[in-house]
């Protein structure tokens, strides 16, 4: 068995964030770790079509600001932010605290690891070819601008009896380099054959720092664009 560390765990503090940042110690660390876990099952549960990828969670005393990284902001918000508004009230019911929800738009969806496994899980569940899936995505992701892609898919592909894995890769996806931006994410299909395992890693080109991304502010109806 080939010892493996997760892509982003091991780049943390080097180009990638962490994902919730606070501090709390003994109990309470156990409740807001349990509670992120909760905030993000709800945001993806509420906010399904609206491509929603990152989830950032920040803590503050009697405040949580969540930042969602998504593909179609104006999905995201709705109209004159109802939609957003809906979803800032579900939050403020689950912890108990003011949320402040904080939008940022992905420019290349489809250089996005977690919207790539979601893609071909779509695809996957209406039937379209495993093989055919996994190209289209590879070549979508290489079209934007990645350096390179690698997916793997496993299960009963095409309702075969037994299980298999599958992979597929095209241009360079340096998983030992601290210093190149590799973005991973998994995610599964459930067909009618059972669960497919999708895993996608996409390789974004080298980079030290972690840049500011342009953000999109959920506020009382409007959203600004910076």
């Amino acid at each position: 068995m080939g010892r493996k560390v997760h892509p982003i765990g091991f780049r943390l503090g080097i180009n990638k964030p962490w994902l919730g940042r606070w501090y709390a110690e003994g109990k309470d660390y156990t409740e807001q770790l349990h509670q992120d876990i909760k905030i993000r099952e709800l945001v993806h549960k509420e906010a399904e079509r609206a491509g929603v990828s990152t989830i950032e969670v920040e803590r503050y005393p009697g405040k949580v600001k969540v930042s969602l990284h998504t593909a179609k902001p104006g999905i995201l918000i709705g109209r004159k932010g109802e939609s957003v508004k809906v979803l800032r009230t579900a939050l403020e019911a689950l912890t108990g605290k003011k949320i402040d929800l904080e939008v940022k738009e992905i420019k290349n969806p489809d250089t996005d690891a977690y919207l790539v496994a979601k893609n071909i899980a779509g695809q996957l569940e209406r039937r379209i070819s495993y093989r055919r899936a996994m190209k289209r995505a590879i070549q979508q992701a290489l079209r934007q601008g990645a350096g390179g892609i690698k997916v793997t898919v496993s299960g009963r592909l095409a309702g075969a009896e037994m299980a298999r894995r599958v992979t597929l890769r095209e241009g360079r996806v340096p998983l030992q380099t601290l210093r190149a931006d590799i973005d991973f994410a998994k995610t599964a299909a459930s067909t009618t054959f059972g669960q497919i395992g999708i895993k996608v890693w996409v390789y974004r080109g080298i980079v030290m720092n972690v840049q500011p991304e342009e953000k999109v502010e959920a506020t009382e109806g409007v959203y600004i664009s910076e």
